[in-house]
């Protein structure tokens, strides 16, 4: 997947937030930590370093969000680190509760909370929840 095509799904998956540009995903993808985990409709950006694996954005396409395909880029992230990392975790903005249900049911569990982390247009900022799940 293009950083292009990245940049345009996370736009629409993230109308509220500053959309991440194909500059910034092109620039994420030139480093060897950095891997893509793609469908058609959606994508996942992960790092993994030291012992620790992060899911940087998950955006999948409004039209076709609610159809298993966050579950199916979040466990083929999960099985890509299996043998790389001892804990995965994430941010997820506290008000997105079907992300976070996503997450919760695969075994993370809130560690953390960073206020107003998301700036949102017209609306107050938003708390990050940071989520972890060990994986040993």
């Amino acid at each position: 997947m293009t950083p292009e095509r990245m940049a345009d799904l996370h736009r629409a998956a993230f109308q509220s937030e500053r959309p991440w540009s194909a500059t910034e995903f092109h620039d994420l993808l030139a480093s060897k930590f950095v891997r893509s985990i793609h469908d058609v409709n959606g994508f996942a950006l992960t790092r993994t370093v030291a012992g620790e694996s992060e899911l940087l954005t998950l955006a999948v396409d409004p039209v076709f969000q609610r159809q298993g395909i966050g579950r199916l880029l979040t466990l083929a992230w999960l099985d890509s680190i299996a043998d790389n990392a001892q804990s995965a975790f994430l941010e997820v903005a506290a008000d997105n509760v079907a992300a976070r249900a996503l997450y919760t049911s695969f075994g993370f569990a809130e560690v953390a909370k960073r206020s107003a982390y998301y700036a949102r247009k017209n609306a107050a900022a938003a708390d990050a929840i940071v989520m972890r799940r060990d994986l040993t």
